[in-house]
């Protein structure tokens, strides 16, 4: 605590009112008896600007940012994290005391930790992944796995322009795929993600080739409402080792967590059941 001011942050968006990082946040300081309070922020693209240079005097020692802020945050931005730059957004702010703002991208990072924590004998360099989707959040998903050492990424979008995109920024170990054939990207695969949207309670269903999935691949998806997507399940009855989404949301929050309130956090089942309460 700075003086006697109870350090404030919250998460940035618009809509923001659905976010369950509130729930996560507020777990953790209760349960670590930490004075300090996480709220949502709706703040709209045009008032980004003042949001940042009003938060700070506010209390605010920082923030996440959700939808569709990722991107522009980084113009705010006095720092910028060489993950944040490589992906071209930003999801945790800290408001230094110097007043800088820090920007900084942790979805990579809770993506490579949950699928640790889920599938822990996943070997990064046993072969191939198949990322669904060229997205914000593919973009983190193939930095991870990058960098973690996965041989090749199989990239299937159902818009190629953005995929090619995608290999262009990150280079020779991205193999395009049409989405028409994305069912060739699995087969053989040893790791398989869908980062897009298809899935999700209100969404489109992923109406793809899923033959190719068998008990020698980990199969995980970024949706997590439902927690149990169709993908899950399939890949779940052939065998294969399955990871839910939601261990990303928990793990991402960590490491702004423990830069605003000074304590790191534990993602456990009682964190899942707080994020997953009605």
């Amino acid at each position: 605590m700075k003086g006697n001011r109870i350090p404030l942050a919250g998460v940035i968006g618009a809509p923001v009112a659905h976010s369950r990082s509130p729930r996560l946040h507020g777990y953790w300081l209760a349960k670590n008896g930490i004075a300090g309070h996480y709220i949502p922020l709706e703040v709209a693209s045009a008032d980004l600007e003042t949001a940042f240079a009003t938060l700070p005097k506010l209390g605010f020692v920082g923030a996440n940012v959700t939808i569709p802020h990722k991107e522009a945050v980084l113009n705010f931005a006095d720092v910028v994290s060489d993950r944040a730059a490589i992906m071209g957004a930003a999801n945790t702010i800290v408001f230094q005391s110097n007043g800088k703002v820090h920007a900084d991208n942790t979805d990579g990072y809770g993506f490579m930790e949950n699928l640790r924590s889920g599938a822990p004998g996943w070997d990064p360099a046993v072969g191939p992944a198949a990322v669904i989707g060229a997205g914000g959040a593919a973009r983190a998903v193939i930095w991870a796995l990058l960098d973690a050492g996965v041989p090749q990424i199989r990239l299937t979008n159902r818009t190629r322009a953005r995929s090619d995109a995608l290999r262009d920024a990150f280079g020779a170990r991205i193999e395009v795929i049409e989405w028409v054939q994305a069912g060739n990207a699995i087969d053989g695969a040893a790791l398989v993600v869908n980062t897009t949207s298809l899935g999700m309670t209100g969404a489109p269903e992923l109406r793809i080739p899923l033959d190719a999935i068998d008990d020698s691949m980990v199969v995980t998806d970024l949706v997590y409402t439902p927690l149990d997507t169709p993908l899950l399940r399939l890949a779940r009855e052939r065998g294969a080792t399955v990871v839910d989404g939601l261990g990303m949301l928990l793990h991402q929050a960590v490491p702004g967590f423990e830069r605003w309130f000074g304590f790191r956090p534990v993602v456990d089942a009682e964190a899942r059941a707080a994020v997953l309460a009605p």
